[in-house]
C-alpha cells in the first residue's frame, strides 16, 4: 500500500501519476483515493482523536457515614503528572543552575542528554571512562521523578566518533565497540526508558564500513542480551521531516527495522528525531501512518523548528500532531538550554522567561493537563459528578455543601490500560 499527503494551495483537476525507475517493474494500481480537508476537518480530527486516545471518563460517587448519595458537594480534581511522556533534553547546565532546574521541572516528566551519555563524553581517550555529568544527571532526573531516554550508545556519524577510534584497526575496534555497549548499558541497565543503540543509521554507515554490513545488527543483539526489558530504539532524522530524503524514508527505516529483526534484534522501538524546516503535516502523519503498521513503540525524539518568523506556529503544529496520533507513545524537544544557545530551538531567554517557543508548550501542556491543572464542580442529587481526565496522577478534594473546610482528599490514577469508565467512591 503506497500512502502519503500533500498540501496543494490552487484547486482544479488533478492527475495521479506512477513511475518506477526499475523497468523490470510492473505498476498495477487500484483503488486510488484522493481524499480532501479543509483546515477545520483536519483539526478536528485531531481532537477527536486526542479525546480518544489519551483521555477517560471518571465517574466520581460522595457519600456520607451513612452510604447516602451527598448532593451539591464540592469537588476539586487537580492533575499531580501527565501519563503521556512529554519532555526536553537537558545539558549539564542544569546541574548548577536553580532557575533552570525549577523551570525545567515543573514541566516535564521525561529528557535525554544533549551530549553526556555519548561515547565521545564517556571515553575520551581510550580505557579512561568519565560519566560523572552523566550520573550527576540522571539522579537530579530520578529526584524529580523524571524519567531518562538513553542517548545513545553508538552515533553512526564518522564525525561524531571519539578521537582515538579512527586509529583503531577492524579487530581493535570490534573490541572497542563491545566494551562500549557493555559499559554503558551496563552502568546504567534499568535506569532508563530506551536506548538509542546506533544513532542514525540509515543516513550513516561508520560502523558497518569499518566492521562489516551487520555491524548495526550486532550492536542491537548485543544490547538485548545486556538489557533484555528495555526498548531498543532506532533513531534517525528526516523520516517525517522531508518526503524528499530517501534514504531514512518511512519505507528504508521499516527495512531497517526487519534487517535488525531477522538478525536476531529485539524489542526494538522507532525514534524520529524531527528537526523541522517547514513541517508537511499531511505528510507527518502518512509517514507515521506506514510506521505504525510496525507495531512497535514510537517517539518523537529530538524535536525543534528552525528558527523563523513562524517557529513558534510550526512547532505548536508538529506537537498537536504527534500528540493526536494514536501511534506516538512519547515526545522529547531538542531544547536544551545552553547561555550561548540552543542546538536549533530554545523555549526560553537566558533569565528562564518564556520565548514564544516556550509559551507554545506551556499552553499545549495547560490543554493537555499537565501537572497543577484544576477542574472543579459539584455533585449532582445522586451524589455523582462526572469528569473526562486525561490520563495521569490526581489528588481530588470533597468539600461538604456549607463547610469552610475540605474533608476527603483522596489520590487515584486514570491509566492508558483502562477501556471502559473510571468509578471512584469517596465517603466524607
Amino acid at each position: 500500500m503506497i500512502k502519503g499527503g500533500l498540501t496543494v494551495d490552487e484547486s482544479g483537476p488533478a492527475e495521479l501519476y506512477f513511475e518506477s525507475k526499475d523497468t523490470s517493474v510492473e505498476i498495477w494500481v487500484d483503488s486510488v483515493s484522493l481524499q480532501p480537508f479543509t483546515t477545520e476537518e483536519w483539526r478536528s480530527h485531531r481532537e477527536q482523536t486526542i479525546e480518544e486516545k489519551h483521555k477517560r471518563k471518571v465517574r466520581i460517587h460522595v457519600v456520607d457515614k451513612q452510604n447516602k448519595p451527598l448532593a451539591n458537594a464540592t469537588i476539586s480534581i487537580v492533575q499531580k503528572k501527565l501519563s503521556f511522556p512529554f519532555g526536553s533534553a537537558i545539558n549539564k547546565n542544569i546541574l548548577t543552575n536553580t532557575a533552570y532546574q525549577n523551570w525545567f521541572t515543573s514541566r516535564f516528566t521525561v529528557t535525554a542528554f544533549e551530549d553526556e551519555m555519548k561515547w565521545y563524553t564517556n571515553e575520551p581517550s581510550q580505557g579512561h571512562e568519565d560519566y560523572s555529568a552523566a550520573d550527576a544527571m540522571l539522579k537530579f532526573a530520578q529526584q524529580h521523578g523524571i524519567s531518562v531516554r538513553g542517548h545513545n550508545v553508538l552515533w553512526d556519524d564518522p564525525r561524531y566518533q571519539p578521537s582515538w577510534v579512527n586509529s583503531l584497526s577492524a579487530s581493535q575496534l570490534s573490541t572497542a565497540v563491545t566494551n562500549r555497549i557493555y559499559s554503558i548499558m551496563k552502568r546504567y541497565k534499568g535506569q532508563v526508558i530506551g536506548w538509542d543503540v546506533v544513532n542514525e543509521n540509515l543516513h550513516f554507515s561508520f560502523f558497518e564500513r569499518k566492521l562489516g554490513p551487520q555491524a548495526s545488527a550486532h550492536a542491537y543483539k548485543a544490547a538485548k542480551f545486556i538489557d533484555p526489558s528495555t526498548t531498543l530504539f532506532l533513531n534517525d532524522y528526516n523520516t517525517i521531516e522531508d518526503s524528499r530524503d530517501g534514504s531514512s524514508s518511512p519505507t528504508a527505516y521499516a527495512n531497517k527495522v526487519r534487517s535488525i529483526q531477522s538478525s536476531g534484534g529485539r524489542n526494538l522501538g522507532i525514534g524520529l528525531e524531527s528537526h523541522f524546516n517547514v513541517p508537511n503535516i499531511p505528510y507527518m502523519r502518512s509517514a507515521i501512518d506506514t510506521l505504525g503498521a510496525l507495531g512497535l513503540p514510537m517517539w518523537l525524539t529530538e524535536v525543534d523548528v528552525q528558527s523563523g518568523q513562524n517557529q513558534a506556529t510550526y512547532l505548536e503544529q508538529v506537537l498537536r500532531e504527534a500528540h493526536a496520533h494514536p501511534k506516538i507513545n512519547g515526545i522529547i524537544l531538542w531544547t536544551a538550554w545552553k547561555p550561548e544557545g540552543c542546538y536549533r530551538m530554545c523555549l526560553t531567554d537566558n533569565n528562564f522567561r518564556n520565548l514564544p517557543t516556550g509559551n507554545v508548550v506551556d499552553k499545549l501542556l495547560k490543554k493537555w493537563g499537565g501537572a497543577g491543572q484544576v477542574l472543579s464542580g459539584t455533585t449532582g442529587s445522586d451524589g455523582t459528578l462526572e469528569a473526562s481526565l486525561f490520563h495521569g496522577d490526581y489528588q481530588v478534594t470533597v468539600t461538604q455543601p456549607g463547610a469552610n473546610t475540605s474533608y476527603a482528599v483522596q489520590g487515584f490514577e486514570v491509566a492508558p490500560t483502562e477501556t471502559s469508565q473510571k468509578r471512584l467512591i469517596l465517603r466524607v
